[in-house]
């Protein structure tokens, strides 16, 4: 990665006149028509998901609309940490990089308020999706005993484990996002217009102490939204699970925007080899980084095969009720294969990297893979229901709740890329006045 140290002015390239001409790329591309079109594909995707009430349980919705929720925040997440981490370490190669994602940021606020569905079913019915809503929950309903409020461990996990503390996190994170995204692209915007290198320092600000902050805020929504829907499960590695995922999906929707507006015109000339060999690097460090962290908790899980900690395995591998192997165990496989192996081998090589063409496909082929990532670790936590009863054993993967995963993720991701093309008129598509774009321009 080719950076510079900036801890002064006197220590960063003067910034390009006024009047310097700008890349065919500088100037914002009108985006109105491509963002109705995308605000209506959302529209339809979450209209479709509410249909999904008439056909299946509001059970079965809920949690595949979670899913939905989980992986687009997870993107925008992963794009927040990329811009604070690019400030942080002075980056100067990914500078056209980090404008793109700074328009991704718009999207946290629609996603804050596409997340109020899931907080209106904690008062409709608090034990639809996360069970330890409701103290009075039966437990024997999944396979277990007595309620939720006689749980020993829920009783020792019920200061993080409650509605209230839920409702104060889940607004708090979101909070912190929207405006940690709000700082950063105020100060990258602004630069634009008056060239100020004031604005590269606040931003180098924010990011060290945002980077924290969201790092704390990321674990602790994945814990509440998704760890806790087995809430006796115990595992201290899961945020670095998300967090892994979602930078990778991040940077795989890097790649996919940058090829986009290199075919358009906008990057011609902008867009290099040199880019997508740093990016591929990226993407290659972060899908080992995945595979050690998924491998790590696994193997930890297994080696003191402690009954609070193997049973999240063992039903995403065998049904409690006569222990055959469910549809859960080949997912498991293709996460193994098809997240880390294929990937693996796929960015290992340096012609792979500069081959846009491939790097289109295995951006597009991670982002699916984050998606079944994010599928195995929240739909095997809803139970079969026979005879109005749930059982012990998980949910299928191949079942109507898939169909409404879809409808969520193109509902949701509808949306979001609405939030993204809107923020194109509102600065240029390179960031033409930062004083490292002229080493970002000629990266090598």
């Amino acid at each position: 990665m080719s950076t510079h140290v900036a801890t002064a002015s006197s220590s960063l390239p003067p910034p390009p006149a006024a009047n310097a001409a700008a890349p065919a790329g500088a100037m914002p591309v009108p985006a109105s028509a491509a963002a109705g079109r995308a605000l209506v594909i959302g529209a339809a995707g979450l209209i479709a998901t509410a249909v999904g009430l008439v056909f299946s349980t509001a059970k079965t919705v809920a949690f595949s609309y979670l899913v939905g929720i989980t992986f687009w925040t997870g993107l925008a997440l992963g794009m927040l940490f990329l811009v604070m981490i690019h400030h942080i370490f002075d980056a100067s190669w990914s500078t056209v990089l980090r404008r793109q994602y700074e328009h991704g940021l718009a999207a946290f606020k629609w996603l804050g308020l596409l997340f109020v569905p899931l907080v209106v079913t904690i008062f409709i019915n608090p034990s639809l999706i996360w069970k330890w809503m409701d103290p009075a929950y039966d437990l024997s309903k999944v396979g277990g005993h007595g309620t939720v409020g006689s749980d020993i461990l829920w009783i020792k996990k019920s200061g993080l484990l409650s509605p209230q503390f839920f409702l104060v996190a889940t607004i708090a994170s979101f909070l912190i996002w929207m405006w940690l995204s709000a700082r950063l692209r105020r100060a990258s915007f602004t630069q634009d217009a008056d060239g100020d290198i004031k604005w590269t320092f606040t931003n180098r600000k924010t990011a060290a102490f945002g980077l924290p902050l969201a790092a704390i805020t990321l674990t602790l929504c994945v814990i509440l939204w998704v760890k806790s829907l087995d809430y006796h499960w115990f595992s201290t590695m899961y945020g670095v699970w998300y967090f892994a995922g979602c930078v990778r999906a991040a940077l795989s929707a890097g790649v996919i925007i940058m090829l986009w507006l290199w075919q358009r015109g906008d990057y011609k000339g902008i867009l290099n080899d040199n880019h997508l060999h740093s990016i591929g690097q990226l993407m290659f460090a972060f899908t080992v980084f995945w595979a050690y962290v998924t491998f790590s908790q696994y193997f930890l899980i297994w080696n003191a095969n402690v009954p609070e900690e193997t049973f999240w395995y063992n039903i995403r591998e065998l049904n409690p009720s006569n222990n055959a192997p469910n549809q859960w165990k080949w997912v498991g496989m293709f996460l193994l294969f098809g997240h880390f192996f294929f990937p693996f081998f796929a960015l290992i090589s340096y012609p792979a990297k500069i081959c846009k063409g491939w790097m289109k496909f295995m951006s597009f082929f991670i982002a699916f893979a984050f998606l079944i990532d994010v599928i195995y670790n929240i739909l095997p936590s809803k139970k079969i229901v026979s005879a109005g009863i749930e059982g012990g054993n998980p949910y299928p993967f191949i079942g109507d709740g898939l169909i409404w995963v879809v409808t969520s993720v193109i509902g949701i991701g509808g949306v979001c890329v609405w939030a993204y093309l809107r923020s194109f008129p509102t600065a240029k598509l390179i960031p033409i006045r930062d004083p490292r774009i002229g080493e970002c321009l000629t990266h090598h």
